[in-house]
């Protein structure tokens, strides 16, 4: 299974840009999207933003993955 995490964009340089997955900041790929801007959201999957997505959006999602990670039963 794949899955596309969304992350904000902190800067960006040419082709890529530095975002922030959690808490972790990662270098990626933006050359799939035409538009972005420090401070938007973005789907991440395999190291390239492949959309840009609402903050609201980004942010339930994030909320779950958090709720998922809290929850985990080993």
């Amino acid at each position: 299974m794949c899955l596309a995490v969304p992350g904000k964009v902190l800067s960006l340089d040419g082709d890529k840009g530095i975002v922030e997955i959690g808490n972790m900041k990662r270098e990626v790929f933006m050359h799939l999207l035409a538009d972005v801007s420090v401070n938007e959201y973005v789907l991440v999957h395999a190291g390239c933003a492949i959309e840009k997505v609402d903050e609201e959006e980004a942010k339930i999602t994030i909320d779950i993955f958090k709720e998922l990670i809290e929850n985990e039963v080993c």
